[in-house]
Formats: C-alpha cells, structure tokens, sequence
C-alpha cells in the first residue's frame, strides 16, 4: 500500500502541510500530489489517501480543490475500499464555516464509498500553533494506524 498525500490550497500553505505529512510518512512511500494535478481516474482504492484542505472565502473548497471535487461530483467514482485521513485548513475568527473545506470534500468522499479513518485534524490559523507543527504530530498518530 502506498500513501497519497492530496492538497488543494489557496496559498500555499496546503501544500507545506502536505510536505511535512509525507516526510512523517516517508517510511509508507508518501506521494505528495496537487489536486490541480490529480484525476479522479487515477484513484486507486488500494493506496491510502491523506487529504488536505484549506478553507476559502465564505467556507468554500479552494480554488486548487474545486476542480478536483467537481470531477468527483460528474464522475462518481465508486470510491469502496478507499481508506483517507483529512487534515483542514482554516480560521476559528470564520466560526460558521471553521474548516468547512476539509469537511465539503470528507462528505463527498464518504458519499462515494470511501472510509475516513483518524480524526479529522483541523487546524487553526488563529492559534499559535504552526499548520507544519500540527501536521506533524497529527501524521505521528497516523503512522501507528497505518502499520496495524
């Protein structure tokens, strides 16, 4: 089993996280990818995904998500047997839509057939706590369902 690590951001900061997710799970062949840059077609259900996912505007996807989440939408892919993992991106200040990005694309994935495992991370950009520091210890805790 191999481990895709799928961003889809606004600025950039998806894209660290997803950096940091995949050094963590280097031992588990991690493959960072952009959801830009991600075809639905090439989803295998075998690999485990791990799925980050900021939070724009008024608590839409981003616009690196958007054409990803919409060809999941056209395509419906039967997703059974696809195991992720979902880290968001977002900022309490936006209380009614906190991390609703993460949470769009976990819907339609489990809509899809697909399993989420681990907590939903979601990461507060009014914290204190840095997203890659957050990532790291979330990834340290996926490690150890990984394995078993």
């Amino acid at each position: 089993m191999s481990v895709v690590v799928l961003f889809g951001s606004e600025t950039g900061t998806a894209e660290e996280v997803a950096d940091k997710i995949a050094e963590v799970l280097v031992d588990h062949d991690a493959e960072v990818r952009d959801m830009l840059e991600y075809e639905v077609s090439d989803i295998d259900t075998d690999d485990f995904h791990v799925i980050i996912c900021s939070t724009y505007g008024e608590g839409e996807l981003p616009t690196g998500a958007e054409p990803f989440y919409e060809a999941l939408v056209e395509d419906a892919p039967d997703l059974t047997g696809l195991r992720f993992a979902l880290f968001g991106l977002g900022d309490r200040i936006y209380e009614a839509t906190f991390n609703r990005g993460g949470g769009i694309m976990a819907q339609k994935l489990i809509e899809l057939g697909a399993q989420q495992v681990h907590e939903h991370a979601r990461h507060d950009g009014s914290s204190n706590i840095k997203p890659k520091a957050q990532a790291e210890e979330w990834a340290q805790e996926l490690t150890g369902l990984l394995a078993g």
